[in-house]
C-alpha cells in the first residue's frame, strides 16, 4: 500500500473538546463514546493510532484551531472572544502536540524539518511488521491566525515548531474567510510579509477568493491548500469554501498542492449533516475532485488528501466506503480504474505532500 499523508486533522481540538485519546483505536473510542453527546456533536471518530498503522498513514498536518465565539456552539470549550484568548487557546493546542510526541515517541513524532520527516519515513520503511508499528509524524498547522497579536511573535511560533499558517477560518483581521467574505487587508499583507521572513508555508484553505488571488500574487514562499474541494463540481454549494478553477490554476502555477476532503457536504450538492444519507455518496466523488485537479494540471503531481476527519463531522458524514481513516486506501483501485498509474496513485495518497515538505521545510 502507498503511504498516506493527511494534510488536515483537528487532533488537539478533539482532545480538548471531547477528551479523545488518539493513541487508542477508533473502535475503542467509539465504544467509550457510545450514547454520549459527543456523537451528536461530532459523529463517530474516524481516527486512532492502530488505524493509522493499518492505513499506512505516515504524516498528519495537525492543526491548532479554536472557534471564534460568534460561530461557536453552546457546548464548545475551544472558542475565543478576542485575539488574546485565541493566543492562549492556540498555544495550548501546540503544547498538546509537544506533550503527545514527548509522552508517546513510539507512536507520534513532531515534524519541524526535512530531517525529522526523513526520520519518520525511515521508521516506517524499517518497521517490523510483527513489531509495535511505527511513529506517525505530526506537522503543526495554524488554522486561522487571530492568535497572532504582533508580527514579532512569529519568531516564537517558529521556534515552538509551527511551520504552516492559514490566515483564515472565518474572517479575521487579515482577510475574509468562510461565510465572511473580504479581501486581504493591510494587516494581512503585513502578516504575509512577516511569514515570508521565516519561510512559513501559506495555507489558502478557508480564505475568501479575492484574498486568495492577491496572496498568490504577492506571497514569495510556498503555497498550498491543505483541505479544499473544487467548486465547479459543486454548482449549488452556496458558501465561499470551495476552490474555483481560477484559484486552482493559481495554486498550480505556484507549484502547490491541494488536499481533497472526503466530506459529503463538499462532495454532493445539498448533502447535510444529520439529514442526508451517507449511502448516497461514494468514494468515486472524491476521485472526481482529484481527477478534476489533475486534468487542470496535466499531471498527478499537485493533489493529495486533506481529510479534515473528526473536524466537526464523523464517520456518518463520509462516503459510504469509509469506516476509519484506514479506508482511504480504497482510493487506490478507484484511481487505477480511472487510468492512473501506480506511481501516480502513490503520489496522490502521499508522495506529492512528501515532495512538497522536502522543498519547503528547513533541512534541520
Amino acid at each position: 500500500m502507498p503511504l498516506i499523508v493527511d494534510s488536515h486533522q483537528d487532533l488537539a481540538w478533539n482532545i480538548l473538546s471531547f477528551g479523545r485519546d488518539y493513541t487508542r483505536s477508533a473502535y475503542e473510542t467509539r465504544r467509550i463514546e457510545n450514547g454520549s453527546p459527543t456523537i451528536e456533536r461530532n459523529g463517530d471518530t474516524l481516527l486512532g493510532w492502530p488505524e493509522y498503522q493499518q492505513g499506512e498513514v505516515a504524516v498528519i498536518f495537525a492543526t491548532l484551531f479554536s472557534t471564534p465565539a460568534r460561530w461557536a456552539f453552546d457546548w464548545e470549550t475551544c472558542f475565543y472572544k478576542d485575539s488574546k484568548e485565541a493566543q492562549g487557546q492556540y498555544r495550548r493546542h501546540l503544547d498538546i502536540y509537544h506533550r503527545l510526541t514527548d509522552d508517546h515517541p513510539d507512536k507520534f513524532r513532531l515534524i519541524t524539518s526535512a530531517s525529522n520527516l526523513d526520520e519518520v519515513l525511515a521508521s516506517h520503511q524499517n518497521a517490523d511488521p510483527a513489531g509495535g508499528g511505527y511513529p506517525v509524524g505530526l506537522l503543526p498547522l495554524m488554522e486561522g491566525a487571530d492568535c497572532i497579536l504582533d508580527f514579532g511573535e512569529l519568531e516564537e511560533w517558529w521556534e515552538l515548531g509551527l511551520r504552516m499558517i492559514g490566515p483564515a477560518w472565518a474572517g479575521t483581521r487579515f482577510c475574509g474567510g468562510t461565510k465572511e467574505p473580504g479581501p486581504l487587508t493591510k494587516d494581512g499583507r503585513g502578516l504575509l510579509s512577516a511569514m515570508a521572513d521565516f519561510n512559513f508555508i501559506l495555507d489558502l484553505s478557508h480564505m475568501d477568493e479575492p484574498a486568495t488571488l492577491e496572496a498568490l500574487d504577492i506571497y514569495p514562499g510556498h503555497i498550498v491548500a491543505t483541505h479544499a474541494n473544487c467548486s465547479v463540481l459543486m454548482p449549488e454549494y452556496e458558501f465561499n469554501r470551495l476552490l474555483s478553477d481560477r484559484v486552482i490554476y493559481g495554486i498550480l502555477e505556484r507549484d502547490g498542492i491541494i488536499g481533497v476532503v472526503p466530506f459529503n457536504t463538499f462532495l454532493k450538492d445539498g448533502w447535510l449533516i444529520g439529514k442526508s444519507n451517507r449511502e448516497d455518496v461514494s468514494l468515486e466523488r472524491v476521485v472526481d475532485h482529484i481527477d478534476h485537479i489533475c486534468q487542470l494540471a496535466g499531471d498527478a503531481r499537485h493533489v493529495g488528501i486533506g481529510s479534515d476527519f473528526d473536524g466537526g463531522f464523523g464517520m456518518q458524514s463520509t462516503p459510504k466506503e469509509i469506516d476509519t481513516i484506514a479506508d482511504l486506501q480504497k482510493l487506490v483501485p478507484l484511481l487505477l480504474s480511472r487510468g492512473y498509474s501506480e506511481e501516480d496513485t502513490a503520489a496522490i495518497l502521499g508522495g506529492n505532500w512528501i515532495k512538497q515538505l522536502h522543498r519547503s521545510l528547513p533541512v534541520s
